[in-house]
């Protein structure tokens, strides 16, 4: 393990930290990075996601894409998790913590407000960093395409109907471009350049070698992607401190909660590791993009329900990496 891996929660920990006292202490620069943008997708974190997933690209075998309907329960799981369960659980916690355990200290206005972000979370699985949590638990780089694919596919059916019924209204308006850019640079971009690399290194032995020296790169992305994150809400955090622990309870329990049902159904049903590590990570982490693109569409840029979706972000990536942590660790009990 390099330096990078070995210790990054302290990394992270120091990005974050870098994070918000760069987006008190240099407002200007942040901005900057802040109006690079386009659809709701920000063009400089989708740089640094890009070179993370670029990385484990390389390591998808077409040929093996046959032997994926072997392997048909990791779909499975994700599935379910991600459309029966997970918008019902977080639109249910949602609604327990600010109507009932938090409203002394939340106006009631406002608490419609927190709900309708958390639904929006919800109801957007990850597209882009579950790639990168995938690396890091070594799973299957073609099973985790071919879930993140039929995810996404399903995601454009799913996501406005399934909004529309929780939030009770009726003009939700899927940001289309966000999903496409999203693809695009998520997925289509890095895999076309993950298959031309791999089409040049040609031997296996080249490609682990090749993925092996990008590692490094792809985890100092990683923090980089951060700081970069907390950058841009390092005034939010600052000003609304109470506000941001209060709306991060939920999902954090959300998270862990989502997790546990996936990994253990994965476990139950003998799923390998390689396959039952991503198809948890998939449930638990949030396409935010997308979430966040619809709380301003729907309630306004300064909303409480934009609120809401950020703080998602904030919470999502050290979240996932204690998540990620103990998959690495229970690799052992699962089904060779």
């Amino acid at each position: 393990m390099t330096i990078f891996e070995k210790y990054l929660s302290v990394w992270i920990a120091l990005a974050m930290v870098a994070g918000i006292i760069l987006g008190n202490v240099a407002p200007g620069l942040v901005s900057a990075i802040a109006v690079a943008e386009v659809a709701s997708v920000n063009l400089v974190v989708a740089v640094l996601i890009w070179a993370m997933v670029y990385p484990m690209m390389v390591g998808v075998d077409p040929r093996s894409l046959r032997d994926v309907a072997r392997q048909p329960r990791g779909l499975m799981i994700t599935l379910v998790v991600n459309w029966l369960i997970k918008p019902f659980t977080m639109a249910a916690l949602a609604v327990l913590f600010f109507q009932y355990l938090f409203a002394p200290w939340i106006q009631p206005e406002d608490a419609m407000q927190y709900i309708a972000g958390l639904i929006l979370l919800g109801a957007a699985p990850c597209t882009a960093m579950v790639f990168v949590w995938s690396q890091l638990t070594r799973g299957d780089e073609t099973y985790t395409l071919l879930q993140v694919s039929v995810n996404d596919l399903i995601m454009v059916i799913a996501f406005a109907p399934i909004v529309a019924f929780l939030l009770g209204v009726t003009d939700v308006v899927v940001p289309w471009s966000t999903l496409v850019l999203s693809v695009l640079l998520f997925i289509a971009l890095p895999l076309a350049a993950g298959l031309i690399t791999r089409w040049r290194l040609r031997t296996p032995a080249k490609i682990e070698a090749f993925q092996a020296r990008m590692k490094p790169y792809s985890v100092m992305g990683l923090i980089v992607t951060v700081m970069i994150l907390f950058g841009l809400q390092g005034q939010v955090i600052v000003s609304k401190p109470f506000v941001i622990v209060l709306i991060a309870v939920p999902i954090i329990l959300q998270s862990y909660s989502i997790f546990a049902v996936a990994y253990a159904a994965a476990f139950a049903l003998k799923v390998p590791h390689r396959i039952a590590a991503p198809c948890a990570l998939i449930g638990t982490s949030n396409f935010f993009e997308l979430a966040v693109a619809v709380a301003i569409s729907l309630f306004g840029l300064n909303s409480g329900a934009a609120l809401a979706t950020v703080v998602g972000v904030l919470v999502e990536v050290p979240v996932m990496l204690t998540l990620v942590a103990f998959a690495n660790r229970t690799r052992a009990r699962f089904t060779p």
